[in-house]
Parts: structure tokens; C-alpha cells; sequence
């Protein structure tokens, strides 16, 4: 049976009205509530001020395991997703707010994992809250890359063996949920949708199709995975990273979580020794280059950041470790790459993997998919 506006709009008054009743009496709502109503706010059917109150209750009461998965069932139906002509897509959910206490690495994976055999897809969009630091698309088009491909170009580069990676962007795969972005900066304090988006999944795989994604807090990884199993992923790697990125840290131990059948319950640690892997590092992470200009943060979470400036240095440091040179750009690439290579089986070990990614850096080869 269709459903009328009014319909919709009755759906969400009953919801506010049973999810925004205060620490003690709030009441949870079921996955396809979730679901109608956040697709009804993604479809521009609800008033801005009902929907912040929406996605404000929710945090503030805990969104349950359901209203995750309603929501996600929402972005997933309004994506506009492709099929690579290729068997296996690695789908990289870095930070979508991205980073303002390093420099990022990340967006240089796809080159080098392309190099090393995989098809890799990139994704996020150009500024979004808590953090409205320096993401992917800043630093790609830094390189001078393209970054507002659609799913059907984006595709059609991974299926290209000369390039085998594209970034896409969320304006380009859902447009309605991009025009979100004014709305989440009004609301201020993180919420459901920055947990979400990064599983919209809009590069498929024709077998299979892994996400690789970061998180900081420990209840996370299993928040992941779940929905990750809900978004199709046939396998998922959750990475304790810097900043929340698919990165861990250069100078100590870390840990990952992942699953490699998706039919499959619960989740395997796995320990991370980056000194295991050769690399002996004093920083966590890149290190901003000395002299970088600042400029005004815009409150306590955005911390001040010379978004351009720092994108080029980021674009730079990428560029000359796919060209071999050593630093912790290139450690860090050694480092992300060879989780991923052996999550998808492309390595018995960590260590075996990251002699494939260094020898790929060191022939320079990865920097001519960046051209």
C-alpha cells in the first residue's frame, strides 16, 4: 500500500513523541519505524526542526541494534549504487568528518592496494561536523584527481587494469543524503547518520565486496560488523585507527575486529605490531609539515586547520611515498595496505603482506595510477 505524506508525517510524530520523553521514559522504536522515518527525512518530507529533534533523541536515548539497522536500511534504499566489472571490491570507509591532528594518509590506499591486485572504492564527501577536518576529497583533489565521479564512471575505473580504484563521493551516490550536511552542522553533537553513511556501500563487487572501516571507542567494532552484515558486506575489517581511521597507530600496538563470512557470528581480534612489520616510528601518525598556517576553529572540536594547506601537504607526502620515499606517510600506507591485503587473502601473515606492499612502493608503480 502506497504511503501518503500524511501517513508519513503521523509516523513521526508517534515517533518524537515515544523516543524524546527523557532519560527514564523514552521507548525504543522498531527497525522499519527507523527506517520510515529516516528515509522520509533523507526524501525532504519532514520539517528540518522535527527531523533534529528525530536524530537528537535517538543519540540521546542510545540507539539500539534495530534503530541502527533502520537507518541504515534507509541510506542503502536511497543510494545509487554500480557494479564494477570486478570480482572483488575493497569498500573504504574512512572518517567522513575527517582529520585535524595529522595528516592523512588513507586516501593514497587505493593506488597502492590497485597496484597490488585489488580494486579498491573510496568514499565521504568534502566537510561535514563533528570534526569538519581534512578528508579524502580534500586531499585527492589537492593531487588533482577527480572526486565527483558518479557510481557509473567510479566503477568504470575499477574495472580499468591501468587505474583500479576511483574515490565517490557522497553527493555524487546520494545526493538527498548529502543535502543533510546543512542540517547535521545545526544539530551540532554527532549522531546516527555519522555512523551509517560509511556503510552505503555504492561500488559492488560481482562476488564479493569487503569494508574496511576505523573506529576509536570500544563499542564500536561490534556496531560495525552488525550492520555491515545488514548492508551485504561479505566480509568486514574494523581497524582501531588514528583519528577513528582504517590506520592504527605507528608507534604502538593496536587492534582489529573482523569477520570474512558474513553468515558467520561474531567477530575475531586480531593484534597489530607495527614494530612486527619493520616499522620503528617516534609519531602516531603523519606529523603536520613545520609552518603549516592555521585558521580560526569554529568551536572546541573543529580545531583550527588551514583545510587547503594541509590537503596539499597531505597530497604531497602521499604522492612521494607512492614514489618510494620513506617517512610515516609511506610506513602508514605500509601499514593500512597490509591489514587490508590480508583480510581478502592476498597474504598468509601480516609480515608477508607488507614485503608486497614495500616492494610496490619502492618500484614507484602506484604513483602512475594517480596521474
Amino acid at each position: 500500500m502506497e504511503t501518503t505524506q500524511s501517513d508519513v508525517k503521523r509516523v513521526m510524530h508517534s515517533i518524537i513523541q515515544r523516543i524524546a520523553t527523557g532519560p527514564d521514559l523514552s521507548k525504543d522504536i522498531s527497525r522499519e519505524e527507523a527506517y520510515l522515518g529516516t528515509r522520509a527525512i533523507i526524501e525532504n518530507q519532514i520539517d528540518p526542526v522535527q527531523a533534529g529533534i528525530y536524530f537528537i533523541a535517538l543519540r540521546m536515548k542510545r540507539e539500539t541494534q534495530d534503530e541502527n539497522r533502520g537507518v541504515l536500511d534507509a541510506v542503502v534504499a536511497t543510494t545509487r549504487r554500480a557494479t564494477a566489472a570486478v570480482d572483488e571490491v575493497v569498500d573504504i570507509g574512512d572518517p567522513y568528518d575527517g582529520y585535524n591532528r595529522c595528516l592523512p594518509a588513507a586516501p593514497f590506499l587505493g593506488p597502492l592496494l590497485a597496484e597490488c591486485g585489488v580494486a579498491a572504492v573510496a568514499h565521504g564527501l568534502d566537510r561535514v561536523g563533528p570534526k569538519y577536518g581534512v578528508t579524502a576529497r580534500h586531499v585527492l583533489a589537492a593531487a588533482g584527481l577527480a572526486v565527483d565521479l558518479s557510481p557509473a564512471a567510479a566503477a568504470q575505473r575499477l574495472a580499468d587494469p591501468a587505474v583500479g580504484w576511483a574515490y565517490l563521493d557522497q553527493a555524487q551516490y546520494n545526493p538527498a543524503l548529502h543535502e543533510l550536511v546543512s542540517l547535521r552542522a545545526r544539530m551540532v553533537k554527532r549522531q546516527v547518520l555519522t555512523t551509517v553513511e560509511v556503510l552505503a556501500k555504492p561500488i559492488v563487487g560481482r562476488k564479493k565486496t569487503h569494508f574496511i572501516t576505523g573506529y576509536v571507542h570500544k563499542p564500536y567494532p561490534p556496531i560495525y560488523a552488525d550492520l555491515a552484515r545488514q548492508a551485504g558486506f561479505d566480509s568486514a575489517l574494523i581497524v582501531r585507527g588514528v583519528e577513528g581511521g582504517v590506520i592504527p597507530s605507528l608507534r604502538q600496538a593496536g587492534k582489529a575486529y573482523y569477520y570474512r563470512d558474513r553468515d558467520a557470528e561474531g567477530e575475531i581480534e586480531l593484534a597489530i605490531d607495527p614494530a612486527a612489520l619493520g616499522i620503528q616510528q617516534d609519531v602516531r601518525a603523519v606529523p603536520f609539515p613545520p609552518g603549516l598556517p592555521v585558521r580560526e576553529a569554529e568551536d572546541e572540536i573543529a580545531i583550527a586547520l588551514d583545510v587547503p594547506a594541509t590537503a596539499k601537504a597531505a597530497a604531497e607526502a602521499g604522492r612521494a611515498a607512492l614514489q618510494g620515499a620513506k617517512g610515516p606517510t609511506y610506513d602508514s600506507l605500509v601499514l593500512g595496505a597490509s591489514l587490508i591485503l590480508h583480510h581478502v587473502g592476498r597474504a598468509t601473515t601480516l609480515a608477508e603482506a607488507a614485503a608486497q606492499v614495500r616492494a610496490v612502493l619502492d618500484s614507484g608503480r602506484a604513483a602512475q595510477r594517480v596521474k
